[in-house]
């Protein structure tokens, strides 16, 4: 079976009430047109006959249509409950998962098409309990009409099953052509949300460049074979009808047929031969199911589509906790291999004359590493709160006066990325350095864990990232991006949101240059965010407080404070480097004015880590200063 059918099925089953409701209302249908024939004839007969027991049938005949019309309504509404019921599920089935999934989701479907998909599809989807309910239901007074026949005249019955089989036969290959085509239609769907999802974002690009017919005709350029699929949606529905609607006749004249010989040879009255002929229409209702099937094979078609998306697989967390924090003794203080080797560094030939090594401001002040000792001190005093007594919480490790939130890459291998052995100190400020396309994002979503390696381990206080339960996982990092989408009711909530300390708000937003801009709107931080029109440093300034106000013990941040004037991108990696809270900080770093306030620098080339070290050390190689040559210039 298909991932799309059994997800049809699955949506059938866990619908809810609905399905049993559809069930309950055409079976109970069904029985009655099943019994109207026999009524219609037991009428007939006394009338002719002159009985007195015509007009109790009679009665009998408008209670049963009473009770058709009412299983009809009851069943149209039912329908229309099963199919909203099972869309909303489904919808929020995919919403989850591809939640779960991640970043990885946006690499593999563009983002058009995942709305497509999370959208029109499992609507459509949604439908299969009204689609395989309605054609089963139609099976009732096939199978009914069978025996009903079987009892008058068995002869009659063969001629029905017959016909029966020519219409299955009708049907099934409607299904399997519809199924295709509808395929292929909500394809070219997905295509054109796609590209229409791509001009939308490029909206001012195409404005500025007056280039918007070119852009509409683009976006529209699939609509060709849409209509050609549409138009083969239509050919195989009239196909099927014609086909359909040449065999019931047919089989309503074979079976009055045999049934008229049957009267003549007096083994059937008229009554029976009027019954048999309701019988037959009766029995060739499947053909009535085209409407059904043509909907069952949209909603396999779009389950298939969605059946897709869930089999991406999603982010697996464990159930382990960090461990707490004690600093370490002198003795302990992290050794040399904290401190990338020699081999990290430019060999000799590349090193430039002493006139070309950065002054001594470009190398942290004392005063870092002492802010970072009174961090680690107050670390030892007071107990983490979150660490759990839980049997799979880890034990206490001793870390170096750094801090908390060392990072450990150990023969790690992503997508290009080669990472043999790094390890970036507790509380110390790395900058990612390099030209584009070098892997420093990459590697700030691994140490992130918004991306897993192909190979090898990252490791956050000694613990392997996917061994941590996600709450933990996500306390303890905080993630700035170049370009943040805000979630949240209002600024407040969007600055708070991972965190239950909202508290923490008001100075992560003083740390990120935001709050001064957030006072003056209309309700401060309590102003919709609807309502507040953000320019785009104004929106980063906000995405980097919300990495402020969470991570306990790492921040991330990916190109984070790209819009930023000069002004406010120097207090803002002010604030980074005086962090009070003893967080490890990874900065993606374009400039070079971040670079030589870091407290080391990770130089990345082609995916390969070239040197670890201080700023005014790798300052030393041509090859490094050429990183930031337009920025030197």
């Amino acid at each position: 079976m298909r991932a799309g059918d059994r997800l049809v099925m699955d949506a059938v089953r866990r619908s809810g009430p609905w399905p049993a409701v559809l069930a309950v209302t055409a079976i109970v249908g069904a029985a009655g047109e099943l019994a109207l024939p026999y009524a219609a004839g037991r009428t007939v007969d006394g009338f002719v006959s002159a009985r007195p027991e015509a007009t109790s049938w009679l009665a009998a005949c408008a209670v049963i249509v009473a009770g058709i019309i009412l299983c009809e309504s009851a069943g149209v509404w039912a329908r229309g409950a099963s199919s909203a019921y099972a869309a909303a599920r489904l919808r929020l089935s995919v919403l989850r998962h591809v939640l779960g999934v991640g970043p990885a989701v946006t690499r593999r479907f563009a983002e058009g098409e995942l709305v497509t998909r999370a959208g029109l599809n499992t609507e459509e989807a949604g439908r299969a309990p009204e689609s395989v309910t309605g054609a089963l239901a139609l099976l009732v007074p096939t199978a009914g009409a069978l025996v009903a026949l079987t009892l008058i005249d068995p002869a009659l019955t063969a001629t029905l099953v017959a016909g029966i089989a020519l219409i299955l036969l009708v049907l099934r290959a409607f299904l399997r052509a519809t199924t295709t085509i509808a395929g292929g239609y909500q394809e070219v769907q997905g295509e054109i949300a796609a590209r229409l999802v791509d001009a939308l974002g490029g909206a001012r690009t195409i404005a500025a460049a007056g280039t918007a017919d070119r852009e509409t005709r683009r976006v529209l350029g699939p609509l060709d074979r849409l209509r050609a699929h549409g138009m083969e949606l239509w050919r195989a529905n009239a196909s099927a009808g014609i086909q359909a609607g040449l065999i019931v006749p047919l089989v309503e004249v074979a079976v009055l047929a045999v049934g008229g010989l049957r009267l003549a040879a007096g083994d059937l009255t008229i009554g029976e031969l009027y019954a048999a002929a309701r019988y037959a229409v009766l029995g060739a209702a499947l053909s009535t199911s085209l409407g059904h099937i043509g909907g069952l094979a949209r909603a396999r078609a779009a389950a298939g589509r969605v059946a897709e998306l869930l089999a991406l697989p999603t982010t697996r967390y464990g159930t382990r906790r960090l461990p707490a924090l004690h600093v370490a003794p002198a003795s302990h203080v992290a050794p040399a291999s904290h401190v990338a080797p020699a081999s990290h560094v430019a060999p000799a030939s590349h090193v430039a004359p002493a006139s070309h090594v950065a002054p001594a401001s470009h190398v942290a002040p004392a005063s870092h590493a002492a802010s970072a000792l009174e961090a680690a001190s107050a670390l030892q005093v007071a107990p983490a709160p979150h660490v759990s007594s839980a049997p799979h919480a880890a034990s206490a490790v001793d870390v170096g006066p750094g801090g908390l939130g060392v990072v450990e890459f150990r023969g790690v291998t992503a997508a290009g990325l080669a990472v043999d052995e790094l390890v970036i100190a507790g509380g110390s400020v790395t900058a990612v350095v390099g030209r584009s396309a070098s892997g420093k994002s990459l590697l700030a979503a691994l140490a992130a864990r918004l991306a897993d390696p192909a190979g090898g381990t990252v490791l956050l206080d000694g613990v392997p990232l996917p061994e941590l339960d996600r709450t933990e996982l996500r306390r303890a990092i905080g993630y700035a991006f170049e370009r943040p989408v805000l979630v949240g009711d209002t600024v407040g909530e969007a600055i708070g949101l991972g965190t239950d300390d909202h508290g923490a708000v008001p100075a992560a937003a003083t740390a990120a240059c935001a709050d001064g801009f957030i006072r003056r709107l209309p309700d401060g931080y309590a102003t919709s965010m609807a309502d507040t029109p953000l320019s785009g440093g104004e929106r980063q300034r906000i995405g980097l407080a919300r990495a402020f106000a969470q991570g306990e013990r790492l921040l991330v941040l990916d190109d984070a404070t790209s819009s930023l004037d000069t002004v406010t991108e120097r207090q803002v990696g002010n604030a980074l480097t005086a962090e009070s809270r003893g967080r490890t900080r990874l900065i993606v770093a374009h400039r070079l004015t971040t670079a030589s306030r870091a407290d080391r620098v990770v130089w990345l080339a082609d995916g390969t880590v070239l040197g670890h070290a201080p700023h005014h050390e790798l300052w030393q190689d041509p090859r490094y200063r050429a990183v930031f040559q337009g920025d030197v210039s």
